[in-house]
């Protein structure tokens, strides 16, 4: 099953060099490729596997071209090659699809029946201040969970090999008042393709109020980034809402967005759907049911405060916490699993109350190898990537707890605003 394994990106990089300073998982044999012996599964499993063109060339890749950017350099007893043949047995033996499974279907019943039910319920029956504020707010929490276990699926193909369904699903962010489209091209090229590389990784822009990388030069107001850093990333949807994604259509700071030419059926997109989300959010309110407009705006804020609060602390603690790991170029991994393994960390595996709130993003390991796979597999595929880590001795990185990975998060925003560059990142090294 090639979605189920491969995390490469389809992009023309290269994994050569042997030997990271301090990184022993550095020395492991080169890229894996596609297993003979599951090559019939494949063929039988035709409809699981979404052979899509990129939207943009380079910018987000097609499952199809996943599976095939490998190299046949990897002996058959290699780290990378078990960990894919035993990911791959899990769906064949089982004969399991790696799309939504019936849990997953729940899911986005549920998630989208809350979030009708809650804007239903506002006006039917027309409640006083505070009753709509509660109301309010628990469409703000359907938001966050579409956002989390449905969006995110969907922009990865992993709901169902239907490319439409994805489609029409992934039209949840601009529900929320999101890009779909640009989110997803910053996602797969601005962040699986370039996981923890500065400059690359889009979600290591701090926006020079915040350092997330020991590359990136560090500025007196650092010193406190761990203090103020929640408040920041509360502010995180509101960013993308009203900034983020008109910076990234007309001001792009990343080269790939600088030479891409964007279809005029998105920038008709963006607007409407920044429109009919500003719409639905503040003006209906305040036409339609009377409210004050301090009231709406206060609930819109409180709102975003959760959305993006949350949003931001389930993907930072999985990236950015003292025991992961920053390349300082493409070059210093022999292959791809090894980067996602020193780059990527799991919390809460074991609590699978957790993952049905956070979209299994929890365990992220997996879903950096496993990209196109529904996350409601991700708990069986995670004890897989566990116990075949531990065989051969390759690091893996976890928290019991998500108030753990929180608080390691935390613990290196403060190491990276008070330490200079060249002393932290040597101790990240060595630490290895």
């Amino acid at each position: 099953m090639p979605e189920a394994v491969s995390g490469q990106p389809n992009l023309p990089l290269a994994w050569p060099t042997p030997g990271a300073p301090g990184r022993d998982v550095s020395s492991q044999p080169n890229n894996i490729e596609p297993d003979h012996s599951t090559r019939s599964f494949n063929q039988r499993r035709d409809e699981a596997i979404i052979h899509l063109k990129p939207e943009i060339d380079d910018l987000v890749p097609s499952e199809a071209s996943l599976r095939d950017t490998v190299s046949a350099s990897a002996p058959e007893s290699s780290f990378p090659k078990v960990l894919r043949r035993r990911l791959d047995d899990f769906f064949s033996e089982g004969k399991i699809s790696p799309k939504a499974d019936r849990a997953m279907w729940i899911k986005i019943g549920v998630g989208l029946a809350v979030l009708a039910a809650s804007w239903i319920a506002l006006y039917t029956f027309k409640p006083d201040s505070w009753k709509f504020v509660a109301l309010y707010l628990l469409n703000a929490i359907a938001q966050t969970f579409l956002l989390l276990n449905i969006a995110h699926d969907s922009n990865h193909n992993a709901i169902s090999s239907d490319r439409f369904v994805n489609k029409a699903l992934n039209y949840v962010f601009d529900v929320c008042g999101i890009s779909s489209y640009m989110w997803r091209i910053l996602h797969h090229r601005g962040h699986h393709s370039c996981i923890n590389l500065h400059g690359e990784d889009d979600a290591l822009t701090g926006r020079g109020v915040l350092r997330f990388t020991p590359h990136e030069p560090r500025t007196r107001l650092q010193r406190f980034q761990h203090i103020y850093a929640l408040l920041m990333y509360a502010l995180f949807s509101l960013d993308y809402v009203f900034l983020r994604d008109f910076e990234c259509f007309f001001f792009p700071s990343h080269d790939y967005l600088k030479r891409t030419k964007h279809p005029v059926r998105e920038y008709v997109t963006l607007f409407a759907g920044k429109a009919f989300y500003v719409t639905y959010m503040l003006i209906l309110p305040v036409v339609l049911l009377r409210k004050s407009p301090w009231l709406v705006g206060l609930a819109f804020v409180l709102s975003h405060l959760i959305i993006g609060l949350s949003v931001a602390l389930v993907f930072q603690t999985t990236h950015v916490i003292d025991s992961t790991y920053f390349p300082s170029a493409r070059n210093e991994f022999d292959n791809w699993i090894h980067h996602i393994f020193a780059t990527t960390a799991d919390y809460a595996t074991e609590t699978p109350l957790v993952g049905w709130l956070v979209g299994g993003l929890n365990h992220h390991i997996v879903h950096h190898l496993c990209p196109f796979v529904c996350h409601t597999h991700y708990a069986p595929l995670t004890r897989i990537v566990k116990e075949t880590a531990e065989e051969f001795g390759i690091p893996y990185r976890q928290h019991p707890t998500m108030t753990q990975a929180i608080k390691h998060h935390l613990l290196l925003l403060k190491q990276l605003g008070n330490q200079d560059h060249v002393s932290l990142l040597n101790r990240l090294d060595s630490e290895a």
